[in-house]
């Protein structure tokens, strides 16, 4: 199986503060299969690090009202491009985040609130119809 992940997920440090987030048991779960690692912020053109961005009101921002949206959306797509390039059949992705959050996104305030919602990425994933999954389910 060819699945595409979060490229922080797996260690690298492309996190928006220059960190990862490390996950042993997507780690492990992706053992024996072709991983394509994604991060559509990198793609987007976004440095490391970088201001933390939200999704408001439709539009991706950093905390001092910057729009970053079109580098979220030109990153989404050309992740997209990635995962369909592969033929990846699942993509698992970092929670809560404006790209690759899946059904809960931070809510725009900067205050660590969740709301119901996808990233960029995500929604586009969903609306291409590719099976993705948040990496938060692999707890389950």
């Amino acid at each position: 199986m060819i699945i595409a992940v979060s490229a922080c997920l797996l260690g690298e440090k492309c996190k928006y503060n220059g960190s990862n987030n490390y996950h042993e048991r997507l780690a492990e779960f992706v053992k024996g299969h072709q991983v394509v690692p994604l991060c559509p912020e990198v793609l987007g053109g976004l440095p490391v690090p970088r201001e933390p961005a939200e999704i408001v009101g439709g539009v991706v921002r950093c905390r001092n009202g910057t729009s970053v949206d079109a580098a979220f959306r030109t990153g989404a797509a050309a992740a997209l491009e990635k995962v369909k390039a592969a033929g990846a059949e699942l993509v698992i992705l970092q929670s809560r985040s404006p790209s690759c959050g899946v059904g809960m996104i931070y809510d725009g305030s900067f205050s660590g609130n969740l709301t119901a919602g996808d990233g960029i990425f995500a929604a586009l994933l969903k609306q291409n119809g590719i099976p993705l999954i948040d990496v938060a389910e692999l707890n389950k």
